[in-house]
């Protein structure tokens, strides 16, 4: 009878334990969402480039750029390169004339290199020049997070740029410690995990997948996006559950007015994934 007792209490120690530990997750503190959550994707596209999105006060703006004749100029594709589009004139100067009227205010710019990852980024070190008081560097937050994302040097050649210029990652390259330190943030393919798009529920298979990948990310210390995943509420809301740290967009004022209306009501506890 002892090795049955002894089984029993075994089982049933297991049981409460998993019920201990499942009560923990459902009682855990709350993300709490707001438009700083946000991530105006390519949003040189939008009618008011910039201003949109940081006026609705989003927490991350993403360009892409080209280096042109030692300047960077915004464009999706070359041949969309218009000499009045400079990344000087459409963020570097209004970024200035915002941090001197909001000194509190802070932001992420994500520059998406298209070509020469080399010259721009030269290019871009002399061009953040007036900003230099407002960046970041490793373990030094101020104003200003600048990410370097599309096409980027290999980690091992991080060191050759200024600690204020840090860099999106894709989970595909080996870093040292040091090398991660450069690195702000991790961003993933939606598309490639999952052909979900909004409409009903997200296929258990997926979401496996998304937690791990999310799990995996915030255990390495950093935030994560998803690009390339559905633009519309239910996909907003299932984010949120899951815990992804910036939620992209095309649509800044849909986006904007859905954390503010959800900043109470749709901080979902971790772990009641649905």
């Amino acid at each position: 009878m002892k090795p049955i007792i002894q089984n029993i209490e075994k089982a049933v120690g297991a049981c409460l334990l998993f019920i201990f530990i499942s009560w923990s997750m459902s009682c855990s503190p709350a993300k709490k969402y707001n438009v700083a959550n946000a991530h105006s994707h390519n949003d040189y596209l939008n009618s008011n480039p910039f201003f949109s999105a940081f006026d609705e006060g989003f927490g991350s703006i993403e360009a892409d750029v080209f280096p042109v004749d030692g300047s960077l100029y915004v464009a999706h594709k070359k041949e969309e390169i218009q000499v009045k589009n400079s990344l000087r004139r459409l963020y570097l100067e209004p970024l200035l004339a915002r941090m001197a009227s909001q000194p509190s205010r802070q932001v992420n710019l994500l520059i998406d290199i298209k070509e020469n990852y080399d010259e721009a980024l030269k290019t871009l070190v002399q061009e953040l020049h007036p900003l230099i008081n407002y960046l970041s560097t490793p373990g030094n937050q101020k104003n200003i997070t600048i990410s370097i994302s599309g096409e980027r040097p290999p980690p091992a050649e991080y060191g050759n740029y200024p600690n204020f210029i840090f860099f999106d990652d894709d989970s595909k390259r080996p870093h040292t410690s040091d090398q991660w330190q450069r690195v702000n943030l991790v961003s993933l393919p939606f598309d490639k995990i999952s052909k979900w798009t909004g409409a009903g529920p997200v296929p258990h298979k997926d979401l496996r997948v998304l937690r791990h990948k999310i799990d995996s990310v915030h255990n390495a210390g950093k935030p994560i996006r998803f690009w390339a995943a559905p633009d519309n509420i239910e996909a907003w809301k299932q984010q949120e559950k899951l815990g992804v740290d910036l939620i992209g967009t095309d649509k800044i004022a849909e986006l904007a007015n859905f954390l503010r209306g959800g900043a109470k009501n749709s901080s979902i506890k971790a772990g009641l994934i649905n």
